[in-house]
């Protein structure tokens, strides 16, 4: 049913439904260039609707085709981008106001630093609510529900 569903929808639905790679959709990973083409659809003759201009910015893989990635960023926006310009490595970025950064994994911890919205921060590890980074070469524990790159309940080593 799916697969005639698809057939009947066009090239995007089925984009949709083709998980190439056989790895957990929806999963996170990052931008491997500072300039990432975000294309329409899944392939080259699709015209470029924008492009991304951060390295290491997470982003979600909500589909694939082939050797293209649905992606969707944090704010929300989606598009299809080449497998070459993603990789594997875990980012997240600081969402919402300024948020701390602790040397332990408790709000009332010694402060290491403070994180502008939209700061990237590389994740080493994440347990229960927390997540360990490394900014600027700091490292230290955030709040996982002050990042988005990393799913509620999901173990990060």
């Amino acid at each position: 049913m799916m697969i005639a569903l698809a057939a009947l929808l066009g090239g995007a639905a089925r984009a949709a439904s083709n998980n190439a790679t056989g790895l957990p959709l929806p999963r996170f990973a990052s931008l491997r260039s500072a300039e990432v083409n975000v294309r329409a659809g899944p392939g080259a003759r699709y015209p470029v609707e924008w492009v991304f201009v951060y390295r290491n910015m997470p982003v979600e893989i909500t589909a694939e085709y082939e050797q293209w990635r649905k992606v969707r960023d944090w704010q929300g926006t989606e598009g299809w981008v080449h497998q070459s310009m993603l990789s594997g490595r875990r980012n997240v970025i600081i969402i919402g106001v300024e948020r701390s950064l602790y040397d332990e994994p408790v709000p009332n911890a010694r402060l290491v630093a403070r994180l502008d919205e939209r700061v990237l921060a590389r994740v080493l590890r994440c347990r229960d609510d927390w997540c360990r980074v490394e900014v600027a070469g700091m490292r230290g524990w955030i709040s996982r529900a002050n990042v988005w790159g990393v799913y509620d309940g999901e173990k990060v080593d």
